[in-house]
């Protein structure tokens, strides 16, 4: 038969010992510790979470959803050991007391820099969602969180250690020449970062074009240490903030934000087809909608120009004449003006550039109304599909290299020549 009675003496015995005392007291203030932080945490799931939804602020609302409240609540099981230790043990184990408590302060200052690292999130998210929110602040919230962190880490470091927290900072300057090499591109970025943002040369959403980083597409993302950038071929590729200050790159913001998109491209025409208009070609014209006033206005000033040279204007070397690509350059510089896409307060004109091997370019330089691509290639298609097919209305015609069949056609045409003749 089992002695109930000697082993409840026993148990007794068991329970009177001091040490497993203090383990089973120590046991169960970590019990409850769990369970108040348990209890916090469901505190912060049901009621926290459903004040915030009840309330018009935005910024408790982005707190929650950061985890800031959520690490609020895991400090609550350090405070209650911090407190209880003392309460539970002798002064025999102050020792294991003042070990516990430096443990639970410790934890509790992580728990408090985590809480203010979310809220610099919160807080960034806030901000970008603002009309300023374009300039992008995540490298400075970044760096802010690496501050804290070192912040922590030389407190936790000094509670531990129970060493000044002078003595501790004095030994990381004698360390500085370390630290400056291991956070090198840390300060190189917060510094490119603040020229960035002071003098807003690039925000989020920007097109940039960086050919050296293969670089051509819209910025998505802006942090302490790179640029990350979504090309138009969908790649994405990351730029070392501070390479953006050293070399150069281009930013078409202003582009977008002025409301018109350049076209600057040339049409080269063949310098063989170029010659003076005769009078029944210049009458032909007249008939021309966007030629008449242009034809009026140039046939008085070639007549006064004319009748000034007295004598000598009867040699027609001697005398001003309409050119036929005189008259396709006023044509298009109409068409243009004309036209329901191509922006009016903007830079407008057809030029001549300098000939060269490839004939005569005539530059057409506007801007279309649009920044959008796709209705801005749109556009310019447009524009040069009518002046292309327009130009043997002028007697002119487009440079391009023979190509195969030219040569072809040409060799036919010969051998035609030549069997005739024999």
């Amino acid at each position: 038969m089992i002695d109930l009675g000697a082993m409840l003496g026993m148990l007794e015995e068991t329970i009177a010992s001091p040490e497993l005392r203090r383990v089973v007291l120590v046991g169960g203030l970590f019990v409850a510790a769990w369970l108040v932080g348990l209890l916090g945490r469901l505190f912060l799931h049901r009621v926290v979470r459903a004040a915030t939804r009840h309330t018009a602020w935005r910024w408790d609302d982005a707190l929650y959803e950061f985890g800031a409240f959520r690490w609020i609540a895991r400090m609550l099981p350090a405070i209650v050991v911090y407190y209880g230790i003392g309460v539970l043990l002798h002064r025999d184990d102050d020792g294991i007391a003042t070990f516990v408590r430096n443990l639970a302060v410790c934890w509790i200052i992580v728990c408090v820099i985590a809480a203010m690292g979310r809220a610099l999130l919160a807080f960034e998210s806030l901000y970008s969602a603002t009309p300023a929110g374009k300039r992008s602040i995540k490298g400075v919230v970044q760096l802010l969180q690496l501050a804290l962190w070192i912040v922590a880490l030389v407190l936790v470091i000094t509670k531990l250690t129970h060493q000044s927290i002078g003595l501790l900072l004095s030994g990381i300057g004698a360390m500085s020449a370390v630290l400056l090499l291991v956070f090198k591109d840390t300060i190189l970025g917060f510094v490119a970062g603040i020229q960035l943002s002071t003098n807003d040369m690039l925000r989020v959403g920007d097109w940039i074009t960086m050919a050296s980083a293969g670089v051509d597409g819209d910025v998505i993302d802006i942090t302490l240490h790179t640029v990350k950038v979504r090309n138009f071929d969908r790649t994405i590729v990351t730029v070392p903030t501070w390479k953006l200050i050293s070399e150069s790159f281009q930013n078409w913001r202003g582009m977008s934000e002025s409301g018109g998109r350049r076209i600057k491209r040339e049409l080269y025409i063949d310098a063989a087809c170029i010659r003076f208009l005769e009078d029944d070609e210049i009458e032909a014209f007249g008939n021309v909608h966007l030629l008449k006033a242009y034809l009026a206005r140039k046939r008085d000033d070639i007549r006064r120009w004319n009748e000034a040279l007295g004598e000598a204007g009867k040699l027609p070397v001697n005398r001003r004449r309409q050119t036929n690509i005189g008259a396709f350059r006023a044509y298009a510089e109409a068409y243009l003006a004309a036209h329901p896409d191509v922006h009016d307060a903007m830079t407008r004109m057809v030029r001549m550039r300098d000939p060269g091997p490839q004939g005569v370019p005539l530059e057409i330089y506007c801007f279309t109304n649009t920044v959008v691509w796709l209705d801005y290639e749109r556009i310019q298609a447009d524009i040069f599909d009518h002046l292309i097919a327009i130009l043997p209305a002028f007697g002119l015609r487009p440079f391009q290299q023979p190509s195969g069949g030219d040569v072809r056609d040409g060799v036919g045409a010969l051998r035609q020549s030549i069997a005739e003749v024999a």
